[in-house]
């Protein structure tokens, strides 16, 4: 073993944490690298280390990362503290290294030499191609789901003769992934999960090139070890067998991708599988003033299945954690823009300010106070809300209700959610529109009227915009957005997608979004109301547009944040339900999971954090009452400055006092029985809201349960 040599500029101005876990002994080590600790300093200036000092050369070592950008920053980073080329060097990610090594031994993977990739658009589109010539229902069966099952079985590492299928419907998808195998196989492609789950299979069943790798990795290093999933780790304990060295590094205080198939778990079998000696933890923080560090780790240390670090900056305390309590979510919003604003006048870039939050859907009230004070900004890692896909394809259903000649919109939604019309039928109706000089629907119906059969395709699709029609007839704008989610299928559609819960939550806050307009604008001509909340979306998706090199404020959700940091940071929505995000509360670790989220937000903030939250806020168009996140309670109050001093009881009491639930302005009681003009006759058997946006629910006779805005009901008393 060659002693190290001293003073190489990549070990200046690093802490003695830092050098020790550099320098470590051939030794397996996890070095845990809490937030803004410079841990991708630590793992580069290894590398350099581990070559410098002859312990391996450029080739004989392996590095994962978890993206292409990271991986080049690393190459960089070497490349600039030793004259060397990193051309022929093993770093990149999982996906990247697995597609190296099945391309080197592709007759071992039984792969053919050029294989080709499939992103996720290219598997999807192989997929359905696959059902149609299986004659599978894509209504019973849709494509995205059987998607969504091939993958999760390939990260778990299961192959389709190893499934066990518990019903019927688990049987037929698993059919179908069996044969989607075979069609890759016959094709020559792999798809993103194959590539791990292939190069895994070709380790573990050829023991020559397994020993092979052994032999030449020495030293393998990771990064962002918390993740990890499962069969990544598994792949690792190939890899690295019982002689070679993994260099770990990672904080488990930031494993928040469960839902991705992070297993924050594998800390801990690292140290048992690798008998790690001891856990190096890097707790100097060169990020964040010590009043967030605080912060952050007297969250954390809520957790009991963790490690255990304490983070602490030389820098200084900074200012004090600020703490404001909205009456609602728009004055939240009005206070954030209006710190912001001020925060932009003392002269910080907009780009170095960021606002969190837990769910997509809250996007859209700040959003929405972001462009009425005219200040430039993007989502980062998403779109805006009157972008999103779900958004534009409700609105397109209203869209051709208002106005049977918008093609787009006609287009749009023809076959979405799938109903079996091809693109072949597609380009019947547009030569029949041409030719008859009129819109896609005129074409439609004339189909229609010319066929018996309307259980499927332009027949069906054409009947459904009538009933779509008829049911929304009197109906408040958020009522018809209501019924066109549930009626035409889009809800039932998303719930089936991965992100489906978050496109729901998405499509609930569109309702809110046309409940705040209806109460917000003044509409001269009421029969125009629902193109005006039309034209509304339109100029609130097309504002303000910040291109890459503007100064623009930065919104995201917590979880696109991690990596990220800025001079001051909002977290938004700071209340029970939102965040703790209210199903954690029923999931094994869901809460510890919620905790590592709040933890990762506060740790983005370098010198300004505010912490928001609002007394009531409007979800799904109801305004519900809402208590503050735990979360809260458990930072030191000598660390926080409440803007204004309400406590937990006080909001709840403010709540009742400032929106009553009462019907008391209305002489329909409980009880009543009323006439509704589409529903026809019920008895009131409830209220719900306050004075300003009260709903009430009818029992009908005809139409069951249903709840209506009082304002817009058009109810007569019997």
């Amino acid at each position: 073993m060659n002693q190290p040599q001293e003073n190489t500029k990549f070990l200046e101005n690093l802490n003695e944490e830092q050098i020790k876990a550099i320098t470590l002994e051939n030794q397996s080590a996890l070095i845990l690298a809490g937030a803004g600790s410079g841990k991708t300093k630590v793992l580069t200036s290894r590398i350099s280390w581990l070559i410098q000092n002859q312990i391996t050369n450029p080739t004989g070592l392996l590095a994962v990362t978890f993206t292409n950008k990271a991986a080049k920053e690393m190459l960089m980073r070497v490349t600039d503290q030793l004259p060397i080329h990193t051309r022929g060097m093993w770093v990149g990610t999982f996906h990247g290294l697995c597609n190296r090594m099945l391309r080197i031994h592709h007759r071992e993977a039984k792969l053919p030499e050029t294989f080709q990739i499939l992103d996720s658009s290219d598997q999807l589109s192989a997929i359905k191609r696959l059902m149609k010539a299986m004659n599978v229902d894509t209504d019973t069966f849709p494509p995205k789901e059987i998607q969504y099952f091939i993958n999760g079985k390939k990260d778990e590492g299961i192959r389709s003769v190893n499934v066990k299928p518990y019903d019927p419907h688990t049987k037929r998808v698993n059919e179908i992934y069996g044969e989607y195998e075979k069609q890759c196989q016959r094709e020559g492609v792999a798809d993103f999960p194959e590539l791990l789950l292939g190069c895994y299979e070709l380790l573990k069943n050829n023991i020559s090139i397994k020993e092979h790798y052994q032999q030449r990795f020495k030293h393998i290093l990771v990064d962002e070890f918390q993740d990890t999933s499962e069969l990544q780790y598994k792949w690792l304990k190939l890899l690295a067998g019982k002689d070679n060295f993994v260099f770990a590094v990672g904080d488990d205080d930031q494993s928040i991708y469960a839902f991705r198939g992070a297993r924050v778990g594998n800390m801990q079998d690292l140290e048992r599988d690798f008998k790690i000696k001891n856990i190096i933890k890097l707790e100097q923080n060169y990020r964040s003033k010590n009043n967030i560090l605080n912060a952050a780790n007297a969250i954390i240390d809520n957790n009991t299945n963790r490690l255990g670090k304490n983070l602490w900056a030389a820098s200084g305390d900074g200012d004090p954690i600020r703490q404001y309590i909205g009456l609602s979510d728009y004055d939240e919003a009005n206070f954030i823009l209006d710190e912001i604003k001020m925060l932009h006048r003392g002269g910080l870039n907009y780009s170095q300010i960021a606002i969190l939050y837990r769910s997509n859907a809250q996007s859209r009230v700040l959003e929405h106070a972001i462009v009425s004070n005219n200040i430039p900004y993007r989502v980062y890692g998403g779109l805006r809300f009157f972008e999103r896909a779900e958004i534009k394809n409700s609105l397109a259903y209203l869209r051709l209700i208002s106005n049977k000649t918008d093609d787009n919109a006609f287009l749009r939604i023809i076959n979405f959610p799938t109903r079996g019309i091809g693109a072949r039928a597609i380009e019947q109706l547009q030569d029949q529109a041409k030719l008859n000089n009129y819109s896609l629907w005129e074409a439609a119906k004339e189909i229609e009227s010319q066929n018996e059969n309307i259980q499927k395709g332009v027949p069906f699709f054409v009947r459904l915009i009538k009933n779509l029609e008829d049911e929304i007839q009197g109906t408040s704008i958020a009522e018809s957005i209501e019924s066109i989610v549930t009626h035409s299928g889009l809800k039932d559609h998303y719930l089936k997608d991965k992100d489906g819960i978050d496109r729901v939550s998405n499509l609930n806050e569109l309702v809110s979004a046309a409940v705040t307009f209806i109460n917000t604008t003044e509409i001269e001509n009421e029969a125009l109301t629902l193109v005006e909340f039309l034209n509304f979306t339109s100029l609130e998706s097309g504002e303000l547009q910040a291109s890459a090199s503007d100064d623009a404020l930065q919104l995201m959700t917590i979880h696109s944040s991690k990596g990220l940091e800025f001079d001051a940071v909002f977290i938004t929505g700071l209340e029970d339900g939102l965040c703790p995000h209210e199903q954690s509360l029923s999931e094994s670790d869901g809460l510890e999971e919620e905790r590592r989220l709040m933890y990762v937000a506060v740790t983005r903030a370098k010198n300004k954090l505010y912490l928001t939250l609002a007394q009531s806020r409007m979800l799904h168009g109801q305004t519900r009452y809402n208590i503050p996140s735990r979360f809260l309670d458990e930072i030191p109050d000598q660390l926080v400055k409440r803007l204004n001093s309400m406590k937990k009881h006080d909001i709840i009491t403010s709540s009742i006092k400032t929106a009553p639930r009462s019907e008391s302005k209305h002489e329909i009681k409980i009880g009543s029985s009323v006439t509704h003009p589409k529903f026809g006759q019920g008895v009131v058997t409830g209220y719900e809201g306050n004075e300003n946006d009260l709903r009430i629910q009818i029992k009908f006779a005809t139409q069951g349960i249903k709840w209506l805005a009082m304002e817009f009901a058009k109810l007569t008393k019997v």
